[in-house]
């Protein structure tokens, strides 16, 4: 089959556009609007987004139609305009190429449906495909000159959405793209190996991945990809990076100078299209561009870590009796604390996290922190693992993280007195990640309140009521702590926000992650005229030089300054070496300006942190 994208991906990598949604978002659009009713009410907004992509060299632009179906628009009273919206959608984008002047090339958008198919849902195959063809006519009267599935996770709709479009057509070139996690797999558990032979089996032109994770786990995947397309051209479209909320809204990290590396690296290893998705922009399609249209080499990425399992469980020991005063607080007042950060597992075997556990109640570790599904990814409860623990090495505190993104009043409240009577006296008030950022991008999030009202919430608690004022019973014994970020770009915004959890009363602070002492000192200077509370240092040992780049890049919170990110790029094969010996220098320097460590280890290498902490007293 011949087809103008697949002559050209013959003759060499061509570059895509990037996001429609984020563009649209910046521009004033509203997240409850109907984005592709916008091709029929603001074609002109449409329009001038394809415009400012092809300007900056888009080779592919994509249709304003990802949502283009009959379940989607029905939301919002538009089911019988599916056609109309997909064929409207086409000529939107032909016209500004038309307008531009640019032989780029078409791509009709089709993104899940929005319901779950049988056997997780009520939706019939047979439904989902009637659904998909009436937006493929759609999109193929307006002329397309190709078809794009993208953002699908489960293969059986993207295998029905891929039917779909073949009844409708045979000749017009199909690319089919799913969305992986950072484990390598969609979250129905389909491995990059399946999900591409059994795409190719049934008809895509070409195949790939897109949205889901940033630049560098997707040039993890990649290689497999590429493997297994077996001469099929494969697609890379990754977000850029992990957005974090400014000023209101959510700006995604990864720079255009870092998605041009990417763009060069996919190339080399087979990618015959690159594009970007959730947060890139035209920016970074001009980045890609102009990088793939050089002549410099493309920088090697330092080899990734490998996490070690560990498999022996833990021996019961018996509690500890339970003191008037909550153990953390007083430890605090008395020496320096440290404290290394567990995430709960994503699946239902605890023997590693508990083999950590053991570790560092063997070292002689403070306490040992809980996370609430860090970055919005399926975890399991971490008041579930935090019992556990306290359960086997109740001499070890556990300071749970608890966030207000999943749980409403009713629910928050619950939770912490079960928490309570589960013998968890330590709470990190949190307002949490947003679901945008992980396995379920559509859930709702809920936010009743955030860490401010959380806290306040704790201290009701703490005087024996409820929020509404009603009795518990008996008044809990929580601490109550919450989290800083020294390492914030505005650093007058930040403090905004540590007034406002101030008065909510933290009896402890636990920062993000630091990296240089000159940071700390100004934090710790502005901080020490607001409050004397007792504040840990969040410090996460490096592993590589790619690692600082990506936590620099894509993870929002974190920045690692320029010096350091030169320090582990010239230790190469050594940079766990040097990032532990950074960490452990960056931890000498601030024992005299903290009251305790709070260590966060890098692909479940705890025994990092423990190297960390050689040497210290």
């Amino acid at each position: 089959m011949s087809s103008p994208l697949l002559d050209r991906l013959a003759a060499g990598p061509l570059v895509a556009d990037g996001a429609m949604g984020t563009l649209l978002y910046q521009r004033g659009v509203r997240f409850e609007e109907c984005f592709d009713e916008l091709n029929l009410s603001r074609p002109t907004l449409i329009e001038s987004i394809h415009r400012d992509y092809l300007a900056a060299g888009a080779q592919i632009i994509e249709t304003n139609t990802f949502g283009a179906n009959a379940l989607r628009l029905g939301a919002h009273g538009l089911a019988d305009k599916v056609r109309l919206i997909a064929r409207q959608g086409v000529k939107v984008a032909r016209a500004a190429r038309e307008i531009v002047g640019v032989d780029a090339l078409v791509a009709g958008s089709v993104g899940p449906l929005g319901q779950l198919l049988d056997p997780f849902g009520q939706l019939t195959v047979a439904e989902a495909e009637g659904h998909y063809r009436a937006s493929a006519e759609g999109l193929l009267e307006g002329g397309c000159d190709c078809f794009i599935l993208e953002t699908f996770q489960d293969l059986n709709e993207i295998l029905a959405a891929l039917r779909a479009v073949r009844r409708v057509s045979l000749d017009v070139p199909v690319i089919a793209q799913m969305t992986y996690g950072t484990d390598g797999k969609t979250l129905y558990g389909h491995a990059p190996t399946e999900a591409v032979r059994r795409l190719t089996e049934a008809g895509a032109s070409v195949v790939g991945i897109n949205c889901g994770v940033g630049p560098q786990p997707t040039l993890e995947m990649l290689e497999e990809v590429v493997r297994a397309a077996g001469g099929t051209p494969v697609s890379a479209m990754p977000n850029a990076g992990l957005p974090q909320m400014v000023d209101g809204r959510y700006v995604y990290l990864s720079s255009p100078e870092y998605f041009a590396e990417f763009a060069a690296r996919a190339v080399e290893l087979g990618v015959r299209i690159v594009g970007g998705c959730c947060g890139t922009t035209p920016a970074h399609t001009r980045a890609m561009r102009e990088r793939l249209g050089s002549n410099r080499g493309v920088e090697k990425l330092a080899p990734g870590a490998d996490v070690r399992v560990l498999e022996e469980a833990p021996a019961p020991v018996r509690p500890v009796r339970e003191t008037e005063e909550p153990t953390l607080l007083r430890k605090l007042r008395e020496r320096f604390v440290v404290s290394v950060e567990i995430d709960p597992p994503r699946g239902v075997n605890t023997t590693k996290v508990m083999e950590a556990a053991r570790m560092m109640a063997q070292r002689g570790v403070d306490a040992i922190n809980i996370a609430d599904s860090p970055l919005a990814r399926i975890r399991m409860s971490a008041l579930a693992l935090a019992y556990q623990i306290h359960q086997h090495f109740p001499r070890v505190e556990v300071i749970l993280h608890h966030t207000t993104r999943d749980r409403n009043l009713m629910g928050l409240q619950s939770d912490l007195l079960g928490a309570h009577a589960l013998g968890i006296r330590n709470i990190l008030c949190l307002t949490g990640d947003p679901p945008s950022l992980g396995d379920y991008p559509n859930a709702t999030a809920v936010f009743d309140t955030d860490a401010p009202g959380l806290m306040r919430i704790c201290h009701r608690m703490n005087q024996g009521t409820d929020l509404a004022g009603s009795s518990i019973g008996a008044a809990t014994k929580f601490a109550i702590g919450c989290g800083v970020n020294p390492t914030a770009e505005d650093l007058d915004k930040e403090f905004e926000y540590v007034r406002r959890k101030l008065d909510a009363g933290p009896q402890f602070v636990m920062t993000q992650p630091v990296y240089e002492l000159g940071c700390w000192e100004r934090f710790i200077e502005r901080l020490s005229g607001l409050t004397k509370i007792p504040i840990l240092i969040g410090i996460l040992p490096l592993q590589s030089f790619r690692h600082a780049e990506f936590l620099h890049n894509e993870v929002p919170g974190i920045h690692v300054p320029d010096w350091i990110r030169a320090r582990m790029h010239e230790a190469g094969n050594e940079g766990q070496k040097v990032g532990i010996e950074l960490a452990r220098e960056l931890l000498a320097a601030c024992r005299s300006k903290a009251n305790g460590v709070y260590l966060m280890p890098s692909f479940g290498r705890f025994e990092n942190c423990l190297e960390v902490l050689e040497g210290a007293p």
